[in-house]
């Protein structure tokens, strides 16, 4: 087995995403590696071709986001002071492209994200990024049931 040094967990800011995170943290102190989270902050609403609108639904999606994220962060920090280094990454943009440069950066060991199926909105709002990842990822993955 290749050494783990370098983890990284996928956050999609939502509740479910404290399982991916809880399991990164806890191979980290396994292995001693070093744990980034990554948040890809994609807006579906930036799209074009809109012709519905959509000013509503953008701020609900922002609503989720900011208190998605307040959760995580809650946990990051709950983590740190306990003395693990967590590395957290903020990105914007394409999810499946931001995390594939971040693992080619960072020389990421372990990908760490959820398993489960994107549904509908899921679809919309972070396209097929899970498809995508296990296709494109050059290390290995680890994929969280919710």
């Amino acid at each position: 087995m290749e050494e783990v040094r370098k983890i990284l967990v996928v956050s999609r800011m939502s509740p479910h995403c404290k399982k991916a995170i809880h399991y990164g943290v806890s191979l980290a102190r396994k292995y001693g590696a070093e744990l980034f989270v990554i948040h890809v902050v994609h807006n579906p609403f930036g799209r074009k071709g809109w012709s519905l609108p959509t000013i509503s639904l953008e701020e609900e999606y922002k609503k989720i986001l900011k208190d998605a994220k307040a959760e995580l962060d809650r946990i990051i920090a709950a983590e740190q002071a306990t003395g693990l280094p967590i590395v957290e990454l903020i990105k914007e943009g394409d999810p499946t492209g931001e995390i594939l440069k971040t693992v080619h950066d960072e020389n990421i060991d372990l990908l760490i994200m959820l398993a489960h199926e994107e549904g509908r909105l899921e679809h919309l709002v972070f396209g097929r990024s899970n498809e995508d990842l296990v296709r494109k990822m050059p290390c290995s993955i680890m994929l969280v049931r919710k």
